[in-house]
């Protein structure tokens, strides 16, 4: 019989707490496919906590995968292949959390514009083309640009020819999108900041125009680190202001999946 589970320590994530210990016993094989988890009741009983904990756990570990509810049934450990891939970035400051998702970016862009150099064609030239625009536009009509910003970088990842890639920033885009909205928010606090990004995308896709694979590689890198920079210039009002709020998906996490 499986040993009951401990109760939780006081603080704050309870749910963390809960499903930490959840998964880690799924992982070490003591909870294994098909088994069936402890009704909720029993749950809130044995880890002390109330029943919103415990149902915020249960949304955790189904959106890494590793258990699911059957109607009328219960809820299960999942079979488990490869783990999904999953952020949590809970533990960290906001602006770290923005600054170690670029510096995901720069890790996999660079040689995502490297590749879009060699492989493009004309109407991936076309299409990245179109996209600088569309983010001209917006930012002309007052938007932010967030959408138009990652989609620039999404063309230029399909241009790359690599599925394997280009799913990797389909998947991230969810989390970029909250970063880039956290850079693009302090990048429109300062005309300098402004053009920098607009010549630093204008870089990029010359590059990747002419073919030059160094070139479009270098630039992708440097439009990333700059962007760091940029976010580590921004004042501390910034983050108390609109920082912290916009940064919310990634310290908080997003919506579990049901």
């Amino acid at each position: 019989m499986l040993a009951p589970f401990k109760p939780a320590l006081p603080g704050a994530y309870l749910s963390d707490q809960v499903a930490d210990v959840m998964a880690a016993r799924i992982r070490a094989g003591r909870l294994v496919a098909g088994d069936k988890l402890p009704t909720e009741a029993s749950l809130v009983d044995q880890f002390s906590v109330s029943r919103t904990v415990v149902r915020e756990a249960l949304s955790r570990l189904k959106s890494l995968g590793l258990v699911e509810s059957r109607q009328g049934s219960g809820v299960f450990v999942k079979e488990v292949g490869f783990p999904p891939l999953n952020f949590d970035a809970k533990s960290v400051a906001s602006r770290q959390a923005v600054i170690q998702m670029v510096e995901v970016r720069r890790a996999l862009e660079a040689e995502v514009a490297a590749l879009a150099a060699q492989r493009r064609t004309k109407a991936d030239i076309k299409h990245i083309h179109q996209s600088i625009a569309d983010l001209d536009q917006a930012v002309l009509a007052g938007g932010d640009g967030v959408l138009e910003d990652v989609q620039f970088h999404l063309a230029i990842a399909e241009a790359a020819r690599n599925p394997f890639l280009l799913g990797t920033l389909q998947y991230l885009s969810q989390f970029l999108q909250g970063a880039t909205r956290v850079t693009r928010a302090n990048e429109a606090r300062r005309d300098d900041f402004v053009r920098q990004v607009r010549d630093e995308h204008a870089v990029i896709y010359q590059a990747i125009k002419a073919g030059d694979t160094e070139a479009a590689r270098k630039a992708a890198g440097a439009h990333m680190d700059n962007a760091i920079v940029r976010i580590e210039q921004a004042d501390p009002v910034f983050w108390q202001q609109t920082g912290d709020e916009l940064a919310s998906t990634l310290v908080h996490g997003l919506p579990a999946s049901s």
